[in-house]
């Protein structure tokens, strides 16, 4: 049986992971005298501890562990579904990994080009194939093809956190900040940056820009929308009611974001992906 490894950016805990049969290495997450691992403590309590003013920074998982990994299951072929490389040093770390072990020819890291919802479909697919017994072959051309049709857009509450990751200039900041607005980013295609989109007066209307722009590329039955949130839960029930309105049929799901993930985007972003079924 093939077997899957992935990091925390698809949202499995390691619980969640030996019951799904994967392997979940959680990045790594600072904040003041606390070092934890990704999903490792509530989302409250590091909410909170942003609240005091503390700033949290986040890394990708030690290579060592990674290596420990590859070689646990050295006689298996191994999928590593990497977190988008340029958004995180995790991919290349799973790459750099994979030369030092033995088994390195058993081995295919995939840099997924996506991240959090459509991250987690993509491992969740690839591990019911593999307890099915599939080859390698046909669960990587089944991840090929599902990563042809997926985005994510961002919107963030707080303008500082997209500032200090340089995901905004300065100015830009200041005068969202100054007009109250809400910047809505895009994932590119290749998965390296978030690029600017657009910006809406409301939550509510930039979701509704980003619910047009998905009507647009026909985005339906066919898809899946993940509305994952940072501790926002409330926003993000009110945009899964809008989102029933809108596209009747299309299957959605709501999910809390992981504590590396509210490090960059900020406490109360919403993350709108889809994702074909």
């Amino acid at each position: 049986m093939v077997q899957i490894i992935t990091d925390s950016s698809s949202l499995y805990t390691k619980e969640e992971g030996i019951k799904a049969g994967i392997v979940p290495i959680p990045l790594f997450v600072n904040i003041g005298d606390k070092n934890f691992r990704d999903l490792e403590i509530p989302v409250e309590e590091f909410i909170a501890d942003i609240g005091t003013g503390k700033i949290p920074f986040s890394s990708q998982p030690p290579l060592g562990e990674v290596v420990e990994a590859y070689e646990q299951y050295q006689g298996k072929d191994i999928i590593n579904i990497s977190l988008a490389d340029g958004l995180s040093g995790t991919y290349q770390t799973a790459v750099s990994a994979r030369e030092m072990v033995e088994n390195k020819e058993e081995i295919t890291v995939i840099n997924s080009r996506t991240l959090c919802g459509p991250h987690r479909y993509l491992v969740e697919c690839a591990a019911a194939m593999a307890l099915e017994n599939r080859t390698k072959e046909e669960i990587l051309a089944m991840l090929e093809e599902k990563m042809k049709y997926t985005k994510s857009y961002l919107i963030p509450q707080d303008f500082d956190y997209l500032r200090r990751g340089g995901r905004l200039s300065p100015t830009v900041a200041f005068v969202g900040s100054l007009l109250n607005l809400k910047p809505i980013l895009i994932l590119n295609k290749e998965g390296k940056s978030l690029d600017k989109f657009g910006m809406g007066r409301t939550m509510k209307g930039a979701v509704q820009a980003v619910f047009r722009q998905m009507k647009s590329e026909q985005v339906g039955e066919k898809d899946i929308l993940y509305i994952v949130h940072g501790d926002a839960l409330e926003d993000a029930l009110q945009i899964e009611a809008m989102a029933k309105e809108e596209f009747p049929g299309m299957e959605i799901r709501v999910h809390l974001l992981s504590h590396v993930f509210i490090t960059h985007g900020g406490p109360g972003c919403i993350a709108l992906q889809h994702i074909r079924r």
